[in-house]
Formats: C-alpha cells, sequence, structure tokens
C-alpha cells in the first residue's frame, strides 16, 4: 500500500534554528560510522522524515529532497546580517569590534574553540544585544552584561548564525595579527591565538559535515 507522506524541505539555512543545527550535530558524530543512520539522521532533523519511512522512498522522491538540500548547503558564503529581529526585539552586530568592552572579549576567549556548538548561543548573547538608538546604518546597542538568558539564539536561523561566525573569526584573526605587532600584546588574553587557531578548522567542520555526507547519500527505493 502506497503511503502518502507531507515533508517539510528546507531550501535555506534560514529554515533551520540553530536547535535543530545543534541536534543533527550531535547525532552525526555519534552515528558517523553508521553510513544508513546518517542517511536517515540529515533527512529527519532536516525534513521531518521518520526513519521507518525512509527506504520506502522512490528514487525520484529521494532525488528530488537531496537537490533541495544540496541547493543550500553547498553555499558557504553568507553575510553577516547586523541588525536583525528576534521575538520582536532589535538586536544589532557589535558596532565595533576593535573597541569591544574587555570583559566581553574575555568573556568569547574563555570557550576553547569560536564555533557553532553547544556554547555559540552564549556567544551570540555578546555579538548582538538590543538596539537603544538607531539613525539610517548606524546604531548603538545595550552595554554589555554577563551571564544574560541566551535561549533566544536557539531558535535563529542558522543563516544569521553562520554569518555572525565567518565576520566575526575572520575579522579576530586580522585584528589578532595587527595587534600582536603593537606594544599592546599582553593585554590579549593569552589563549585567543590558540582559540582562533582552532577555530579555522572547526568552522569547516560545522559547515562541511551535512555536505559531505549528503553527496554520498545512497539512493532507496521500495525494494531495497
Amino acid at each position: 500500500m502506497v503511503q502518502e507522506l507531507t515533508l517539510n524541505i528546507p531550501t535555506s539555512y534560514g529554515d533551520i534554528s540553530l536547535k535543530k543545527w545543534l541536534e543533527l550535530q550531535t547525532e552525526l558524530e555519534n552515528y558517523k560510522d553508521d553510513e544508513d543512520a546518517v542517511n536517515a539522521l540529515i533527512l529527519f532533523h532536516l525534513c521531518g522524515l521518520d526513519p521507518t519511512y525512509l527506504k520506502g522512498l522512490d528514487i525520484i522522491s529521494y532525488s528530488t529532497i537531496k537537490l533541495e538540500l544540496d541547493k543550500f548547503l553547498a553555499n558557504t558564503e553568507l553575510p553577516l546580517q547586523k541588525i536583525i529581529e528576534v521575538d520582536g526585539v532589535e538586536y544589532g552586530f557589535e558596532p565595533n569590534l576593535s573597541q569591544m568592552v574587555y570583559g566581553a572579549f574575555c568573556d568569547i576567549t574563555k570557550f576553547e574553540t569560536i564555533s557553532i556548538d553547544k556554547n555559540w548561543s552564549k556567544i551570540m548573547n555578546i555579538l548582538y544585544r538590543p538596539i537603544v538608538k538607531k539613525q539610517g546604518d548606524m546604531y548603538s546597542i545595550k552595554p554589555y552584561i554577563p551571564n544574560e538568558n541566551d535561549t533566544k539564539w536557539l531558535s535563529v536561523g542558522m543563516d544569521i548564525h553562520f554569518g555572525a561566525l565567518f565576520f566575526f573569526v575572520h575579522l579576530s584573526i586580522d585584528l589578532l595579527n595587527s595587534t600582536l605587532k603593537s606594544t599592546m600584546e599582553t593585554a590579549i588574553p593569552r589563549n585567543i591565538k590558540q582559540i582562533l587557531g582552532k577555530s579555522g578548522s572547526h568552522i569547516l567542520q560545522s559547515m562541511n559535515s551535512p555536505m559531505g555526507i549528503l553527496q554520498n547519500l545512497k539512493p532507496y527505493n521500495r525494494n531495497h
């Protein structure tokens, strides 16, 4: 008997929340040596396809889903969105990272890496803060307050998260290289160079893990 399924196939990173992305990454790590499980996890977390129905997909449906995912998962050029809205509140990205308050910078660098992981929502709380004044493209944001609730970022799309990640890390590396040449070198937290060095590989890992797997997804049909 043929059963009709309704799937929500994402067409951009904006359709995937941080919560969903983290859940996918965690399970992919746990089942990375099981190809069938990996295939099922990607389609379950991104499209809502129950694993019990995966082998019943016809080749055309399966290929269509894979094509739609490939369209945006292959795009790693995600721009920084300086002003965003979360739960009806406008947030602005730190206007001047070179003048970020020392406490905020130290709180970011206390993490072993700067990547999309369980600590990322805390970093977003530092990088994005409520806008208190705006005029044209210029704006000012609320002063940094440590340990504010960061759960709101779990529902925000990955387009915003990846845009912030790439911008912050690349700019921070440039800033670090310039600062290391100055007499203010001792003002930088000791672990920042190690953190940013590790972060480069973690960015690629965060972006490429689902893409690389999708390229190898095996087609299923009813007779598989």
